[in-house]
């Protein structure tokens, strides 16, 4: 893999502007995220397009489902190589080593721990009493044991889970420029603040696709790690 860790996430309607914005930043970042959106609206056929600019493609699709649906998925999925597939960890042992299984050779899987949009408040309706730091460590260690390559997490948890998980392989998105808007995300870092605490991958879209120049963006966030 690209030793730059930024994967840029490509959520863009237009398969044509996303490869144009891919094209334009590729020097400064090492992979593409193409998220549900991405996906449903241009399936393989947009997968296809945008690995033709040549950086590994991250297929976030966060899979959670019966075992045997979410293994059939990845396998629908073989054709497209994909470097990262994200499954959901709370889907259970057994839906995670099945996933893994059904992944091609080259293939992380990650589970997705806590998405980064919720806090104490968002957990507590669902029925989870715990904070969004022991959900996500709690989630961290199945999925360790489930024998997926490593976990999403938000900045705030990548330091925690790397002290347990020394191997792992660390997705941290939800990263956010320092007084940059937050959005709709909670628990938010910088880049440099995730890598330092351990992040393998940073995964960044607003700061960087939002920008007025999105290469100065690229290149300013690359030049801070």
């Amino acid at each position: 893999m690209n030793h730059n860790p930024i994967f840029l996430a490509l959520d863009v309607p237009h398969l044509d502007a996303a490869e144009d914005l891919a094209r334009k930043v590729c020097d400064h970042i090492g992979g593409l995220k193409l998220g549900l959106e991405f996906f449903c609206a241009h399936g393989h056929h947009g997968v296809h397009e945008i690995a033709k600019i040549g950086l590994p493609i991250f297929l976030d699709l966060k899979l959670h489902d019966i075992p045997n649906t979410v293994a059939a998925a990845m396998q629908a999925i073989h054709v497209l190589e994909p470097t990262i597939v994200t499954v959901h960890a709370s889907g259970g042992r057994a839906m995670m080593e099945d996933a893994k299984a059904a992944a091609g050779e080259h293939t992380k899987v990650v589970g997705v721990t806590v998405l980064t949009s919720f806090d104490d408040s968002d957990l507590k309706p669902i029925g989870i009493s715990d904070s969004p730091h022991d959900q996500a460590l709690r989630l961290a260690e199945l999925a360790h044991a489930s024998g997926l390559d490593g976990i999403v997490c938000s900045g705030h948890e990548v330091a925690a889970v790397h002290k347990q998980w020394k191997d792992g392989f660390f997705v941290v998105p939800g990263l956010r420029l320092p007084k940059g808007k937050s959005g709709d995300q909670k628990r938010i870092v910088s880049p440099r603040e995730a890598r330092d605490a351990g992040a393998s991958v940073l995964v960044i879209g607003r700061p960087i696709r939002n920008a007025k120049d999105p290469v100065a963006a690229a290149r300013a966030i690359e030049a801070t790690l």
